[in-house]
């Protein structure tokens, strides 16, 4: 007779605290590179001469690199370790900043932006793969989904930081330059207090929330069997990979509209002051982590997640709405724009929740690693083509754009909820 699976390791909520926040930190920190270029295109157009769509490149270019190597990385981070990844991931982000500052000194001004924009991309490739590999190894099931709630804050507090850090240190010092040095600076000093509590940081031996607890008893078999060995062609035959990463493909060119064009867009609708507009995507963000709070309580109570992303992000699809209609008082278009980052949020911890039931059990990296890289995809095609509508003035289409790409993200992950409901279904008894 075959004996029952142990039960998984466990570990205390100390060291899940820590390893959560590290991770977190770490997070934030690359969301803080994905403004690195963003924050300062209005500084880039007036000094250098571009345009949006010129601007827009460097974000495609951005998330091209991530985007590829994002899927590489899941395989790497599999095979050798997230750890080591991490730490060379955080060293390219530095190295952008750098070249940021250096952009037009040594080099054309657009080529070193570019050059910036390819070394910040690959340091954000390994990340999705990277956190959830030692998100999913260290920490035990019970506290998982408050894991993924504070992953999700802390990137949005990234994003809230880089338009706050970059522009009050240019107001300092009055150089945006030394604004990009400082935070290469800023980079190498938190890389050095994750290397001083590295261990936190292991993602070796046995996973706590890992195979067994990815699939409940009486689960449909064949689905998960053998997937420690699944190949790159294998994932791509999986019709549940495709979902998820349509999902975050238009989830995130919804989210390209608002960090890279929806302060100049609020300036050319409602003719809304820079100093003003630039603190919405803060205020979006800041939105967008109080949503995630919420989302972390929600992931542990309901069961069918991609209601709770539906309900959210519609709702802020019709905020977006509200600020295309160019009808409502410019406070309110502000307003509408930043309300949204609350639904967004709110949907987050449920979508990493999703993906975590619809993927394969001991393929963590490949699967985060090929689902997230839609999330670079989404990024660099909508850029250009965000880019090019503000050229032509129409700053409306900016926010209807980012409206329409929610609900289909919204139609996505119920396709996902639905496959991956079957899936789990316990069979019937004989």
């Amino acid at each position: 007779m075959q004996s029952a699976s142990p039960p998984p390791p466990q570990s205390g909520a100390r060291e899940d605290a820590l390893t959560i926040g590290l991770v977190g930190l770490a997070h934030g920190i690359s969301h803080f590179h994905h403004l690195l270029l963003p924050t300062l295109f209005p500084v880039f157009a007036r000094e250098f001469g571009l345009s949006f769509a010129e601007l827009g490149l460097l974000m495609t270019v951005f998330f091209a690199v991530s985007g590829i190597g994002q899927t590489a990385s899941g395989f790497l981070v599999d095979r050798v370790g997230a750890r080591p990844v991490l730490f060379a991931a955080l060293l390219c982000f530095a190295g952008a900043g750098l070249m940021t500052a250096l952009a037009g000194t040594f080099t054309g001004p657009y080529v070193g932006l570019m050059a910036a924009a390819v070394l910040a991309g690959l340091g954000n490739a390994p990340f999705h793969p990277v956190d959830f590999t030692i998100l999913n190894h260290r920490v035990a099931l019970p506290r998982l989904g408050h894991a993924f709630s504070i992953h999700g804050i802390s990137g949005n507090l990234g994003w809230a930081l880089a338009p706050v850090f970059l522009i009050g240190m240019q107001g300092l010092t009055g150089s945006w330059r030394i604004a990009c040095a400082a935070a290469a600076l800023m980079t190498l000093t938190l890389t050095a207090v994750l290397w001083w509590q590295r261990a936190a940081l292991d993602d070796r031996g046995t996973p706590l929330a890992a195979e067994h607890t990815n699939k409940p008893a009486g689960a449909r078999p064949g689905a998960l069997q053998g997937a420690g060995s699944l190949g790159l062609a294998q994932l791509l035959a999986m019709p549940t990979v495709w979902l998820c990463f349509g999902f975050f493909f238009w989830s995130t060119a919804a989210l390209s509209a608002v960090q890279g064009f929806a302060s100049p867009a609020l300036q050319q609708l409602y003719g809304l002051r820079e100093s003003l507009t630039a603190f919405v995507v803060t205020a979006f963000m800041l939105a967008g982590a109080a949503g995630m709070v919420v989302g972390g309580f929600l992931v542990a109570r309901v069961q069918r997640l991609e209601r709770t992303i539906g309900v959210a992000m519609a709702a802020s699809a019709g905020l977006f709405l509200m600020a295309a209609s160019g009808a409502v008082a410019p406070w309110a278009a502000a307003a509408s724009v930043a309300l949204a980052g609350f639904g967004t949020g709110l949907a987050g911890p449920s979508r990493d929740m999703l993906i975590k039931r619809a993927a394969p059990a001991g393929a963590t990296g490949r699967v985060y690693g090929l689902v997230y890289s839609g999330l670079d995809l989404g990024f660099a095609v909508a850029a250009p083509v965000l880019g090019h509508w503000m050229d032509h003035g129409r700053p409306g289409w900016v926010f209807a754009g980012a409206a329409g790409a929610l609900l289909l993200a919204v139609a996505s992950a119920n396709w996902v909820g639905r496959r991956t409901t079957a899936r789990l279904s316990p069979l019937p008894a004989p």
